[in-house]
């Protein structure tokens, strides 16, 4: 392990500048997320405004979905900035053998949808708070389906967790991983030339005195408008179903 980036004996990684605490991780995996997360900052170009918004402790970050490949972006996005991500993630990727030991093991939180397991999956959010931990959330509950890729109608899953735990809800807007690999699609990611991935983080959102249906609204007018700002053009009206 190179001894300009350590991982001290309570999982925490010093490196260029910034360090993240990866004490959630399995210490076999540790020094494999290192190297993944200094692979993706190397082979990207950071556009990374805001950081400074992202606070140190409990945090639900809610960030729009636009690529199979944008949970490593807004990861490592989030990694540089301190903060170890603790993603939502579909049951369905857990039962993959291998992977779902992977993801168990870097500490991510599988959600049960339409099935009497899906408290569990809001449980185990709430535990991860309650140690000062980074949740992820999707709003959009999945990759946007509007071809133009803007933000889709939210599911209620991190307006539930925000009235539940009383954790700040930062909002990210994304832009850049559709280069990779656009929406929905499978296939080899466009990884050369490097692509400009921009993170904009906005304020903590006050959603004191909402209903879960007003707060849901709430965070995806937010992520929308920075995913707006960042694309330099107006968000169509609205947040379709079908979008």
């Amino acid at each position: 392990m190179s001894n300009c980036c350590p991982i001290g004996p309570a999982g925490r990684w010093f490196g260029l500048g910034w360090s993240v605490d990866l004490t959630p991780v399995a210490a076999v995996l540790r020094p494999a997320a290192k190297l993944v997360i200094s692979l993706i900052a190397r082979l990207t170009r950071e556009d990374w405004r805001q950081a400074a918004k992202l606070p140190h402790g409990p945090v639900i970050v809610v960030v729009n979905h636009i690529s199979n490949v944008d949970p490593l972006l807004v990861g490592t996005f989030l990694a540089h900035n301190g903060l170890w991500p603790r993603f939502l993630a579909k049951d369905s990727l857990f039962r993959v053998p291998l992977l779902g030991r992977i993801l168990t093991a870097i500490a991510q939180i599988p959600v049960h949808r339409g099935t009497a397991e899906a408290a569990d999956a809001l449980q185990d959010a709430v535990a991860a708070l309650a140690d000062g931990g980074c949740v992820v959330v999707y709003p959009e509950g999945t990759i946007t389906s509007d071809p133009a890729l803007w933000p889709m109608k939210a599911r209620t899953g991190a307006a539930r967790l925000a009235a539940r735990t009383g954790a700040p809800v930062v909002p990210i807007g994304q832009w850049g991983a559709e280069q990779i690999l656009y929406g929905k699609k499978l296939g080899i990611p466009a990884i050369l030339p490097r692509k400009r991935i921009s993170m904009l983080v906005g304020d903590p959102l006050d959603l004191e005195g909402l209903t879960i249906d007003e707060a849901t609204d709430r965070i995806m007018a937010a992520i929308t408008g920075l995913v707006g700002e960042l694309r330099g053009e107006l968000p169509p009206v609205g947040n379709g179903p079908d979008r």
